[in-house]
């Protein structure tokens, strides 16, 4: 069985539906890349994946439990971490603090302290800043806390939604190198992103979404060569 199972999925915005009966799933240990043009519904899907935005109809299932009616801190609990288009984190508070956050439903103490040790070790600029503002770091270094924030909740799937956005080409492939080491932890990815060449160089597959529809599924490594996605996506 997947771990995470989306049937049918609709999503409105009012009158405006946004999604219209997307179905995919994701199985223990893929990084699976949701890709598309800006308005596709990408966020959307993530929104309604981690319980900010209701769905219409259809089923979103992780481990078996049904999301749908689920509130987005039980979400939390049940095993599925968000990294949030534009960060989010909390740019008043330090990055230690911020890392904290992200292990708000946990009470193990030591468990928490050994997995702060773990995001230092994986991104060694966050403990060079840890006392700093969050606001006053780099684009890439929130993107950096963002994710390390994520995992402080020991997700069993991380959803990343335009990790990229905004860094320079370095940054860029900076945090595509980290999303493929924390894959290689054995952590199950659910990666959108509008960079598609990165996105699909590291996925084990991906779904192609257009307004709102899912056009094109695959083998990232047949996508990638693909000349409809070329066209597309790829600026081939």
């Amino acid at each position: 069985m997947a771990m995470l199972e989306v049937k049918d999925l609709h999503v409105s915005y009012g009158m405006i539906e946004a999604l219209k009966g997307i179905s995919f799933e994701v199985n223990e240990g893929e990084v699976i890349a949701l890709i598309g043009a800006n308005g596709a519904g990408k966020t959307t899907t993530l929104h309604t994946l981690t319980g900010i935005l209701p769905a219409k109809a259809g089923s979103v299932k992780f481990g078996g439990a049904e999301l749908t009616k689920t509130p987005a801190h039980k979400i939390v609990k049940l095993g599925i971490a968000h990294v949030p288009e534009g960060r989010r984190i909390f740019q008043q508070l330090t990055v230690l603090d911020n890392l904290k956050l992200g292990a708000f439903i946990r009470k193990d103490k030591d468990g928490i302290a050994e997995d702060l040790e773990k995001i230092y070790k994986r991104f060694p600029r966050l403990q060079e800043r840890k006392t700093q503002i969050a606001g006053t770091l780099s684009g890439g270094e929130q993107q950096m806390l963002a994710m390390g924030r994520a995992l402080m909740s020991r997700p069993k799937m991380i959803v990343m939604d335009e990790p990229s956005m905004g860094l320079s080409p370095i940054l860029v492939s900076e945090i595509f190198d980290i999303i493929e080491s924390i894959r290689n932890d054995g952590m199950t990815v659910l990666l959108v992103e509008q960079n598609a060449k990165k996105a699909l160089a590291i996925a084990d597959r991906a779904y192609v979404l257009e307004t709102g529809r899912i056009t094109l599924s695959g083998n990232a490594s047949d996508l990638i060569n693909d000349e409809q996605v070329k066209k597309a996506y790829l600026g081939e």
